[in-house]
């Protein structure tokens, strides 16, 4: 579950391994008193994907685990004179992220809505379950990558509607974005974003999906999805105005990245079951360049 996005807020100190890409953050625009919040709220996102998504375990063991790390996000956000003294779990992660959340008054529910989307990806690899429609699967995105978008807006001091919805757009588009960006990746893993209805209305089969068979079925498909995506993205474009300062910035380049990523799934003509498109050194100068005329 990654979408193209910049480093993390502390990427100096991370570890080279960052499976966590679906957050918006650049550490070289991101105001510096806003920092520690922002890497907490990533390395929490970051390590919950971990545990959904790495390494052998099977499901129920992930489950579990995810329940525990629930508790300890709950126990991380009783009140600061809580009697309630035991050690936190991941202290790593929930030291942090408890100051971070009592320091700025950070929405708990943006982080359960997060844990939410970990637990459904387990449970539909799980059982091989297919999303429905568009629908089912923005359902998804509202737990999977908008909370993401609001928390940074909570930290911004952004909480008009309008602003809330276009960031909602965004990061629904960016994770959508990847998605159609790396079927290459997901479907062997038993990841499978695309709706019932779409394969059905495209003539594609399931079969031909998990044999990642580029049929001119399949690449109608991909670029009817692609192009659904790009449309989402433009739904909130204009937030880049509103976000103060750096971070407005930091907003322009991580919207150009997934609007890159488009480009380069377009130029090869769709066909993301075979190749699977990255932006590289150049894409940079492309998405500066576009940042400063959005």
């Amino acid at each position: 579950m990654q979408s193209p996005a910049l480093p993390p807020a502390n990427a100096a100190a991370a570890p080279t391994q960052t499976h966590y890409e679906n957050f918006p953050v650049a550490s070289w625009l991101c105001p510096s008193p806003l920092r520690p919040p922002i890497a907490a709220i990533y390395w929490f996102a970051r390590t919950a994907d971990d545990i959904a998504d790495e390494g052998y375990a099977d499901a129920p063991t992930r489950l579990q685990q995810l329940a525990d790390y629930r508790a300890a996000l709950a126990r991380a956000a009783l009140p600061a004179n809580s009697t309630d003294a035991a050690p936190l779990a991941w202290p790593e992660v929930f030291v942090p992220l408890r100051a971070a959340i009592h320091g700025f008054n950070l929405p708990v529910p943006l982080l359960e809505d997060l844990l939410s989307a970990f637990e459904q990806d387990i449970h539909r690899t799980a059982s091989g379950a297919q999303y429905a429609d568009r629908a089912e699967l923005l359902d998804y995105c509202s737990r999977s990558a908008n909370p993401v978008g609001r928390l940074l807006l909570h930290l911004y001091g952004v909480h008009d509607a309008t602003s809330l919805a276009q960031s909602d757009a965004i990061c629904t588009a960016l994770q959508l974005i990847n998605f159609w960006q790396d079927p290459s990746r997901d479907l062997p893993r038993g990841r499978n974003y695309f709706t019932q209805e779409d394969c059905t209305r495209h003539g594609v089969t399931l079969a031909d999906l998990q044999a990642l068979h580029q049929t001119p079925e399949a690449t109608k498909l991909i670029a009817d999805c692609t192009e659904w995506s790009w449309a989402t993205m433009q739904k909130g474009l204009q937030l880049v105005h509103t976000v103060p300062g750096r971070a407005g910035w930091e907003l322009r380049l991580v919207v150009q990245g997934g609007l890159r990523i488009v480009d380069k799934i377009r130029a090869q003509g769709y066909t993301t079951l075979q190749t699977r498109p990255a932006l590289g050194k150049s894409d940079m100068l492309v998405m500066l360049a576009r940042s400063v005329v959005m």
